[in-house]
């Protein structure tokens, strides 16, 4: 059978626990290193063609220290504690004995490459975003890795380690590495955790690149709030806990067990960056704990909190437009036990709302328009809306009270005003450029 046709035909998966007995045992027999067991999370892999074995492939837990990988990432090594997760390592990769088809290493790879986050994803929750490998060039080339686009970073001290200690081997290897994200390095250098690293949605704003503790950031906007505790046990600022509660709630939190538990887990740039409390003798940075978060945000007032998030996330993204509309919460409802229904305005482009107020059911929305808009700076801004709100005031506060522009619906529920459009002359009324 021709070359082609074999590799076509070449099938790369996760081997099923009855085959697991065998991969073990034909590692365990033509691998020059042997073989135990791989180390913390692992993902074992066959290659076959024709239902024939072929290649086996072992993937486990990154290595805790590597100059050359740690120097190319450029991470911290609190990053790297934290995030070497979200590295895999090529601990085996076996061709066996007696198979010879050109390329099919290379082949085994890449079609593993392909799969390995999603499969990672599947048993662990979480993906790959870098593969990384140790190649011993005193019996191998490395040829197949670098026919794969691996990268080359040079070579490692020659140093192993075993039972938490390490020890001097005298035998170098090459380092290789292959970026199985485009933004790998980002995600892995970043201060806060990609949402897509933990599979939460997607943020309302992208907290890496939003100012948090300059002039003007969210930090200097919860500093204008007046602080009603007593001055008597005040460890934590409170500027600080509502900070770091409210960057929680944009990264995915939606208890305060949650919001407890993404504040322990951030790194000392954040924590200094969002003004907490530098620890006197230990001298690092302490995060509020879930208790402290959750009396603090229960002491403070709603509404203030909510106007002061959505004032610097309306200053954190330009948006050209704004929407305006209402929604009924299901399974939610107030203090008296009716449903709750909210009015907001929300920029159009990124999704974040700026702007929401509930609408009592003894009102409409028509009534709550102008108060929902009165804190939003939406002067050049086009204001859009559903024919609820095509209301000749609402046209007149939008355009000479705000400096701004509408971009209203019309229809039967005002039938006059919808008759005079229809029997406009298209040539005067449409919008499109006129070239005579």
């Amino acid at each position: 059978m021709p070359v082609q046709e074999e590799l076509e035909k070449l099938e790369v998966r996760p081997i099923e626990r009855r085959e697991e007995e065998k991969w073990n045992q034909l590692m365990n027999e033509h691998h020059y290193l042997g073989f135990h067991k791989l180390v913390g999370e692992s993902i074992k892999y066959g290659a076959w063609i024709n239902g024939e074995w072929v290649a086996l492939v072992g993937w486990g837990t990154a290595a805790f220290k590597c100059g050359a990988r740690d120097g190319w990432i450029g991470w911290t090594k609190e990053q790297q504690w934290r995030r070497l997760v979200y590295i895999a390592n090529n601990l085996r990769f076996l061709v066996l004995p007696g198979v010879q088809i050109p390329n099919l290493a290379s082949k085994v790879l890449s079609k593993n490459l392909k799969r390995l986050s999603g499969d990672w994803v599947a048993a662990y929750g979480h993906p790959i975003l870098v593969a990384e490998t140790f190649v011993d060039q005193s019996r191998f080339t490395g040829a197949c890795y670098r026919a794969s686009n691996w990268k080359p970073l040079g070579q490692t001290r020659g140093y192993g380690r075993n039972a938490g200690k390490y020890y001097h081997h005298g035998r170098a290897k090459t380092v290789y590495v292959y970026q199985l994200h485009r933004k790998a390095i980002q995600f892995l250098t970043s201060c806060f955790l990609a949402p897509e690293l933990t599979g939460g949605q997607k943020p309302m704003i992208n907290l890496n690149d939003a100012n948090l503790g300059a002039d003007g950031g969210l930090l200097w906007h919860f500093q204008q709030l007046k602080d009603h505790r007593k001055r008597r046990g005040i460890r934590h600022a409170a500027a600080s806990i509502l900070a770091v509660a409210a960057c929680a709630v944009l990264s995915g939190a939606r208890s305060y067990s949650a919001i407890g538990e993404w504040a322990a887990d951030l790194p000392q740039s954040v924590l200094r960056r969002l003004g907490c409390r530098l620890h006197p003798e230990k001298n690092i940075y302490i995060p509020p704990s879930e208790p402290t978060i959750r009396r603090h945000l229960q002491e403070t007032d709603a509404d203030e909190f909510d106007n002061t998030v959505n004032d610097w996330l309306a200053k954190q993204a330009d948006a050209d437009a704004i929407a305006v509309d209402g929604k009924t919460l299901k399974g939610a409802r107030d203090a008296d036990g009716n449903q709750l229904h909210l009015m907001a305005a929300i920029m159009h482009k990124e999704g974040i709302v700026v702007s929401q107020m509930p609408v009592d059911r003894k009102t409409n929305e028509i009534t709550r328009f102008k108060p929902l808009l009165d804190n939003v700076d939406i002067a050049g801004k086009v204001i859009t809306a559903d024919a609820m709100h095509t209301q000749v005031a609402h046209a007149i506060y939008i355009k000479e009270e705000r400096d701004s522009d509408y971009f209203f619906i019309v229809k039967g529920n005002q039938p006059s005003l919808l008759e005079a459009i229809e029997d406009l002359d298209e040539e005067d009324f449409s919008p499109c450029i006129r070239r005579d």
